[in-house]
């Protein structure tokens, strides 16, 4: 009988699955879409049971798709973004809708810890306090929602509650715990300073484990609830953009990619955190090595939000007319700060804009230069790195954005370095990837990453292209320095 793995990603808007076999080949992928809510602005939650539902209807189809049985599946395991808590009450039931990173309601809060607590914070989590992440949110819910706080009785994080659906285990991944901000980083431990900084009571926060230690088995009533084999293996799991990183081949120092997804990062794997507020600094799944990042708050949200409110035509169509416009869209300028901004600013009262608009720009100009607008904020996540002495050997570029040609192109000519795209990035292939490596299937990450991953297209900069954005960078930086403060005021 044929075996496989499952990996299962919780992402911003859907779950994915991808079916990997033992010889490293994706033979299915399936996913299932669930709603985010925006109770007030600046507020993004999601129901933990939508995640429940949605995995159900995808393995459904993971099976038709792949033509198997629920039993040749060995082993799955999961991923999500970090910082999202799922609280529970004595009786191990949801208490309400999980904050997302993408929710800014905490400024208050972080502001609070940047006053009272920043050096324990940098000492012990190695990341300054920002909106995105779990102690300032949980700050805000003690503070606003008692009756709530006063129930909590078990915290988990998003890939966890899916898995302990199916196991009845409660654990975390030391990666994942590190998103919470009151997890002690270097000591590899809960933090009691930090956990009493937010109220937090140790006695709720589950086991750390490993991403590749084995969480459980489905048994019994979990195994019919989901459509898994009793005796079906669950690993730990742990994040998305880690499990983006491996997917890509990344597994060396000075590996790096460029993710164009809901958010838009810049990742270069070390074999050390880096030092500096504007950096999230997290372990990689191989030993030893970390993969500090930057990041844009709105990366392919500020396209998905040009497209439904703007341009008002699939991708593709608006793609084609802004090929045909010049680099710098003839004088048009946009910044995606449509959530504020993290690299290099930290600055959630950023707002996004168009600048230097003229009766000669059409809607093609506005595509571009949305595009563009994206690109020029990478750049700035690119010169935070350069200013760490930050060296890149090999580039790949990932996410949904990456599909593109027409973005990959501008992205390589703003940022002036080659652009590898691999054949297939999304961090449930990383996922059933670090399963098989989970369960013996493969040697080490290295080997996994070696039969696996395939490189799809490479794009380079275009010279007179990238003089072009050279010229702008300073103006794009400029148009920032004028806007800050009125936004803040």
């Amino acid at each position: 009988m044929t075996s496989y793995v499952l990996g299962v990603d919780i992402g911003s808007g859907s779950v994915k699955l991808t079916l990997l076999s033992r010889q490293g080949a994706i033979c299915a992928t399936a996913g299932c879409e669930y709603p985010t809510h925006y109770p007030q602005v600046g507020w993004c939650e999601q129901d933990p049971e939508d995640w429940c539902r949605a995995f159900k209807q995808a393995f459904g189809d993971i099976l038709r798709q792949g033509d198997i049985r629920p039993e040749q599946i060995e082993a799955l395991s999961f991923d999500a973004a970090t910082h999202t808590a799922v609280l529970l009450d004595e009786d191990r039931r949801v208490l309400r809708r999980s904050i997302l990173w993408t929710d800014q309601r905490s400024k208050a809060e972080v502001q609070e810890l940047k006053e009272t607590c920043l050096d324990t914070i940098m000492d012990q989590v190695m990341n300054a306090p920002t909106t995105v992440w779990t102690l300032p949110q949980l700050m805000w819910l003690r503070k606003h929602e008692p009756e709530v706080w006063g129930r909590i009785r078990y915290l988990l994080f998003a890939k966890d509650y899916l898995r302990y659906r199916m196991t009845g285990t409660m654990e975390t991944d030391t990666i994942d715990a590190a998103g919470s901000m009151f997890y002690d980083v270097k000591r590899e431990c809960w933090s009691e300073a930090l956990c009493a900084v937010g109220g937090i009571d140790p006695a709720w926060l589950p086991r750390l484990c490993r991403p590749t230690d084995l969480a459980g088995t489905v048994t019994g009533a979990r195994a019919a609830e989901f459509g898994l084999a009793e005796g079906t293996r669950v690993l730990v799991g742990t994040t998305d953009t880690v499990m983006e990183v491996f997917a890509s081949g990344n597994v060396e120092p000075g590996h790096a990619t460029v993710k164009l997804a809901t958010a838009g990062r810049i990742c270069v794997i070390t074999d050390r955190p880096l030092d500096s507020k504007f950096i999230f600094n997290y372990r990689h799944v191989v030993p030893g090595l970390w993969y500090p990042g930057t990041a844009t708050a709105s990366c392919a949200a500020s396209y998905r939000w040009y497209r439904d409110a703007i341009g008002r035509e699939p991708f593709d169509r608006l793609n084609e007319p802004a090929e045909q416009i010049p680099p710098g869209s003839d004088g048009l300028m946009f910044h995606p700060y449509l959530n504020g901004e993290l690299t290099p600013y930290n600055d959630p009262d950023l707002k996004g804009s168009y600048t230097g608009i003229s009766s000669i720009h059409t809607t093609a100009h506005f595509t571009r230069a949305t595009l563009e607008g994206v690109a020029m904020s990478l750049r700035d996540c690119l010169n935070t790195l350069k200013e760490l002495g930050v060296e890149m050997t090999r580039v790949r570029i990932i996410g949904g954005g990456a599909k593109g040609a027409l973005w990959r192109q501008i992205v390589a000519d703003v940022l002036g370095i080659q652009l590898q795209k691999v054949k297939v990035d999304d961090s449930s292939f990383g996922t059933a990837m670090m399963t098989a490596v989970g369960i013996g299937w493969f040697g080490s990450f290295a080997e996994a990453a070696e039969a696996c991953v395939q490189i799809d297209s490479v794009s380079s900069p275009i010279p007179e292209n990238q003089q072009i954005y050279d010229r702008l960078f300073p103006r794009y930086k400029a148009v920032h320095d004028a806007l800050a403060p009125i936004y803040r005021s």
